[in-house]
């Protein structure tokens, strides 16, 4: 999986700037606190109640092409509250060329809503010029791991800020990988010098779906360059898991975001929510769990449960090694 990390130390890593609370080692931003993701289903209620959320996070896409009344709610909003970016369609794991038109759109939309930060995700959604609309996994090998790292530092320089990548959710693996997805990304966050936003639902979903082990993911993470964690809801298809993100957050994926936090110190927090949306109010409840979940004593020897790694479902799990050749042939 790869090589344990140790925890950062909180109180050695944090210090006070115009009465915002920085670490350090995160790429110099924020700790933000506790945000949802924005969806036109709450802009109502948001410009209306001004809600106590700590801060918004968009979906890019919706809003790089966006002139009506979506923009403008989301500029009335930045004017209230911290937002930061977070992209579908960067596709940085592909072999097609770097979308020019879609970075410059990019850079621009983070300028007008003075995003904080961008980030995408570590994979691939398109080729020969069509958008699947899906984040598809990548073989985790050395060749990969160099063309990725090229990649990101090319975007970088263009966006000039860091970028900030998120550990996929997936269903398939490949039989060209010789590494870990944690190992890949640990050295992919190291290589191109970028930031990281590590889903701790993501984990767990892909540690049932490929029989590994996320207490172990999760420790072998550059902690330093954790700048964001994502929280969300799944559906349980008995053998694999979805990422689906239309339901609370459960148990198990609560205590890996314990674990993360305590080894992190720290970092801004999301809750998404995208399918069967409920009502604003509800949504940001579900997020505020989290400080019931950091309430409770987190040490170093925290180990996840057995019982809390699995699901309660007795189906047995099929490696998708055993499937390797049928899905990606």
């Amino acid at each position: 999986m790869g090589t344990a990390r140790n925890p950062i130390p909180e109180g050695e890593v944090r210090k006070q700037s115009n009465g915002v609370s920085v670490v350090n080692s995160r790429l110099g931003y924020a700790n933000l606190g506790l945000g949802v993701g924005l969806r036109t289903v709450h802009f109502d209620h948001i410009l209306k109640h001004e809600p106590a959320v700590d801060w918004f996070e968009i979906i890019s896409e919706n809003f790089m092409d966006s002139w009506g009344r979506p923009r403008y709610v989301l500029e009335q909003i930045a004017e209230r509250y911290p937002v930061v970016m977070h992209g579908v369609s960067l596709s940085i794991g592909s072999t097609e060329p770097l979308d020019f038109d879609y970075l410059k759109k990019l850079k621009d939309l983070a300028r007008d809503v003075g995003a904080l930060w961008i980030s995408d995700h570590v994979c691939w959604t398109g080729v020969a010029g069509t958008n699947t609309h899906d984040l598809l996994p990548l073989p985790y090998n050395e060749e990969s791991l160099r063309h990725v790292t090229e990649r990101i530092r090319f975007v970088q320089d263009f966006l000039e800020r860091p970028l900030i990548l998120e550990n996929p959710s997936s269903y398939v693996t490949f039989a060209a990988s010789t590494m870990s997805e944690a190992e890949f990304i640990a050295r992919l966050a190291d290589d191109a010098n970028c930031g990281l936003l590590v889903d701790v639902n993501n984990v767990y979903v892909s540690a049932r779906n490929h029989d590994f082990d996320p207490v172990e993911y999760i420790r072998s993470m550059p902690f330093e360059r954790i700048v964001q964690m994502h929280l969300a809801g799944h559906s349980n298809c008995g053998t694999h898991l979805i990422d689906t993100h239309d339901g609370p957050v459960i148990n198990p994926v609560w205590n890996l975001f314990q674990l993360t936090h305590g080894l992190t110190a720290g970092v801004s927090t999301l809750l998404e929510w995208d399918a069967r949306i409920p009502e604003f109010p509800v949504v940001h409840q579900e997020v505020l769990k989290a400080k019931q979940v950091l309430a409770q004593t987190l040490d170093n020897r925290f180990v996840l449960p057995a019982e809390d790694i699995r699901s309660n479902n007795s189906t047995t799990v099929p490696h998708p090694a055993l499937y390797v050749a049928a899905q990606t042939d």
